[in-house]
């Protein structure tokens, strides 16, 4: 015969609840879908702009000279 509180003990296991179960679930396949997204993307890169010109939104997209020490 089981004990008293064995019962109770047993009803109160994280894998009884299906709320953990949703929740893990949830979790992992957030983090699968996080992975598939970063292999796609280093599989299938953008292919570069063509702005047509030197400057993108305003800014030189070659490299920008240093500028000299402020006074």
């Amino acid at each position: 015969m089981s004990e008293p509180g064995s019962q109770a003990r047993s009803a109160t296991r994280w894998y009884r609840h299906p709320l953990a179960w949703l929740g893990s679930f949830i979790l992992l396949a957030s983090l699968a879908g996080c992975a598939w997204m970063i292999v796609m993307a280093s599989r299938y890169p953008d292919p570069p702009l063509d702005t047509g010109s030197g400057q993108a939104f305003r800014m030189p997209l070659e490299g920008a000279s240093t500028p000299g020490p402020r006074r």
